[in-house]
């Protein structure tokens, strides 16, 4: 009994299902092609919630945790790939990805609770399309791309491609996520997050993540993505000239009004819009302060 309303068995279990485990790749997509209502198993942070709930009722379930080859993050020069199986807490974990793009770190240091970032993939946060998780507005703002697959053959989604509307991407039903690329932290660059939620582990009411250029101490380039504000992922390209309170608080003002706030049970789009105004303005001080310290500390490291 829960506020008065009995809740019965099929009301916390999940519809009626076939379930494969594939053992290859093509086994995968054979499967995921001969079903239109298949959907992919892979961390099932997102997905299995929403089955209890039947909020999402497949046909079948293609779990792909036995595939090979699809767990090991690749860091270069380029940037981070990081593939369909690779757990967000092995992610948050990686020297590697912290030192050539930053702000991936910064970003799932918020994600829900450890437990849910054990089991939770990064890809499964992409695909999932929430525009109130952190990472595909980290993987928006940075230009990124998610590679997917089906028996047609491989394709590349750019990520200002990939978020068709709230929880929807533009994958067909017939493609597996393969990996993301998250390109690198290039040089004279700075990256900060923020973010508020009423309690920790909750989603955000709002996010902002910010990507600063600087040379010679002065401003060429700024963007800012925000999370649980719209309901897609949005990034915005601002002029900026200087980090003064005055020129952060026009652009933070100019960032605001090229937004289309949403209101819930959680927060008002008002609210989301004030709190989208305070934070850009502490993200992108903070990005600037990040950038020239990166350029110091590349300057010091180049002294003979």
């Amino acid at each position: 009994m829960t506020n008065g309303t009995t809740l019965t068995r099929s009301d916390v279990k999940p519809a009626p299902f076939g379930f494969v485990r594939p053992q290859g790749l093509q086994h995968a997509l054979e499967a995921l092609a001969a079903d239109e209502g298949a959907k992919v198993l892979a961390g099932g942070q997102s997905l299995v919630p929403l089955l209890n709930m039947r909020l999402a009722a497949p046909t079948t379930l293609v779990d792909i945790n036995g595939l090979p080859g699809l767990d090991n993050v690749v860091v270069s020069a380029e940037g981070v790939h990081i593939p369909a199986l690779a757990r967000q807490s092995d992610v948050l974990a990686s020297p590697e990805v912290r030192r050539v793009q930053p702000l991936l770190g910064l970003a799932l240091s918020h994600v829900a609770h450890a437990t849910i970032r054990n089991r939770g993939t990064v890809v499964g946060s992409l695909v999932h399309a929430d525009a109130a998780a952190e990472l595909p507005t980290v993987l928006a703002l940075l230009g990124g791309h998610l590679r997917v697959a089906s028996l047609a053959g491989p394709r590349d989604i750019p990520a200002d491609e990939l978020f068709a509307g709230p929880l929807e991407s533009t994958l067909r039903h017939d493609e597996i996520a393969l990996r993301a690329f998250f390109p690198a932290l290039a040089a004279g660059e700075g990256v900060a997050f923020a973010e508020l939620a009423r309690r920790h582990g909750d989603y955000a009411m709002c996010g902002v993540a910010a990507l600063v250029r600087v040379e010679d101490d002065r401003v060429t380039a700024a963007w800012v993505g925000y999370l649980s504000v719209c309901d897609v992922p949005t990034v915005v390209d601002l002029s900026l000239d200087d980090v003064g309170d005055d020129a952060l608080a026009a652009a933070a003002d100019v960032a605001v009004a090229r937004l289309d706030p949403v209101g819930d049970i959680h927060a008002g789009a008002d609210y989301r819009a004030h709190l989208a105004r305070v934070l850009t303005v502490r993200v992108l001080r903070s990005a600037y302060d990040d950038a020239q310290a990166r350029v110091r500390a590349g300057r010091a490291e180049a002294r003979p």
